[in-house]
């Protein structure tokens, strides 16, 4: 769907859910965990026919962690048997090339140029823990992405997430090299007891060790999480954590909220429906966001803190409204205008464990198709237009808006605009033109979002949790 098209106009608009300020991070949408299994198998060279491909952004998926964090619902499974991730990265290449084939054989917009020209802006490497791989084994991962799929990662924006323990130096030195502008690392808490409640075991020596690490790579921007609502967790220890980051001047700054899902670590030790949880961790948030804001970060989303002055990244890909994202590996997710598709998810140890074997025994022609994925039709793309833009501090453009869709956001959703209005989540003196949060709207972004996903997503997203 080109930008100049209007699709209808969204059905009669739900109701904001009930709940706390904790419902859902809305990473992407629709949620993966709405996906389905396409009975069609959709080849990707009709999905991909006539879709923009000059600014695409290359997601290449590693399922390998050395620990699986009290928290973590990713899809990643602990360790690897010798040589699964050879194979692993077998079937990549095997997928690469399908792929690639596939977009070059898809043809160019109505009205572009260049013949079916396949360029890429961005690259991320994702996992669990791209660096769970060797140097050898990394430097493979790079020549996949720039000579199977055709990214010239030393000319683009590249990221990759690394653990404390596998950011050693042969590994950065082999992500410097091939042009790696930013590296993000996953320490969650500078206090030992705190990284232990959370299941993460990692001593703040050797985390200080990775930091020091990765700045002798010199890595342009380096990005730290850090999680508040740890059990134990207090405002001075998660001080002590947020001055424990600022020591090393972070490009990038992550403060996310801890949550405890079904099938993680940490599932049933805490109480996720106690209101004082809820209380505490937006206080922690309060702290965490007024404390990078009085050292000089500016908040970008409610996760994201960054330091004036620090190289651009280009757009994030994660909250740009456009589509066209091309994910590679058994955990990826790609984006068309119509269809985000993906292959099987899950979070228990025994079913990613299949599914990794399934992908790494598939043959080329396998990877020429969609096999899961959930259609952007009717009003999904006003919602994921809205919710990939007005999450974001500086707000949502209303123009481009009603540009692309012909009417307003108060107008498609008015019963979420109304409640949003009256929990005072929209900053009535923002610029003509803009719509924003205020900031109370983006401290309460994991319950606004939510809201203005649509009933059929949400029963899908219920229906998969069930399972």
């Amino acid at each position: 769907m080109s930008t100049a098209t209007h699709p209808t106009a969204p059905a009669a608009p739900d109701a904001v859910p009930a709940g706390g300020p904790y419902q859902s991070y809305v990473y992407g949408y629709p949620h993966k965990t709405s996906y389905r299994e396409r009975a069609d198998r959709p080849a990707l060279r009709e999905l991909w026919a006539g879709e923009p491909k000059d600014a695409l952004s290359l997601y290449l998926h590693i399922p390998f962690c050395e620990v699986r964090c009290g928290f973590c619902n990713l899809f990643t499974r602990i360790g690897a048997p010798e040589g699964l991730t050879g194979a692993y990265l077998d079937a990549l290449e095997r997928q690469a090339r399908a792929v690639r084939a596939a977009l070059e054989e898809s043809g160019t917009p109505e009205g572009g140029t260049g013949a079916g020209r396949v360029r890429f802006a961005n690259a991320a490497f994702g996992g669990g823990t791209p660096t769970f791989l060797t140097a050898a084994e990394l430097t493979r991962l790079c020549d996949i992405a720039e000579h199977r799929m055709g990214a010239e990662l030393r000319a683009i924006p590249l990221s990759v997430e690394a653990s404390p323990a596998t950011a050693t130096a042969d590994r950065l030195a082999v992500l410097a090299e091939r042009g790696t502008t930013r590296l993000s690392l996953g320490v969650q808490s500078f206090v030992d007891a705190e990284a232990r409640a959370a299941v993460r075991p990692q001593r703040r020596a050797e985390v200080e060790a990775a930091l020091g690490r990765v700045r002798e790579a010199r890595i342009p921007v380096l990005n730290i999480d850090l999680i508040y609502g740890i059990d134990g967790q207090t405002e001075a220890s998660w001080r002590h954590s947020l001055d424990a980051a600022l020591a090393w001047r972070p490009e990038e700054l992550y403060l996310y909220p801890l949550y405890v899902r079904p099938g993680t670590g940490l599932d049933g030790r805490t109480d996720t429906a106690d209101p004082e949880w809820d209380a505490r961790r937006l206080r922690l948030y309060r702290h965490g966001r007024d404390h990078l804001l009085a050292a000089g970060y500016v908040q970008h989303s409610m996760r994201m803190f960054r330091r004036p002055g620090a190289p651009e990244e280009g757009e994030d890909d994660y909250s740009c409204q456009r589509d066209g994202m091309v994910g590679l590996g058994c955990g990826a997710r790609s984006y068309t205008s119509a269809l985000h598709y993906s292959f099987d998810y899950a979070v228990g140890t025994r079913r990613i464990r299949g599914i990794i074997d399934d992908f790494v025994a598939r043959p080329a022609g396998d990877f020429a198709h969609a096999e899961y994925g959930r259609a952007l039709d009717g009003d999904e793309p006003r919602r994921r237009h809205l919710l990939q833009s007005l999450l974001r501090a500086e707000g949502m453009d209303l123009a481009a808006y009603a540009a692309r869709f012909g009417t307003g956001p108060a107008e498609d959703f008015p019963r979420e605009f109304g409640e949003f209005a009256d929990r005072g989540w929209l900053d009535t003196a923002s610029p003509e033109g803009v719509l924003r949060l205020t900031p109370e709207g983006l401290a309460h972004s994991d319950a606004l979002g939510p809201a203005l996903y649509s009933a059929p997503v949400r029963a899908a997203m219920a229906a998969y949790e069930l399972k």
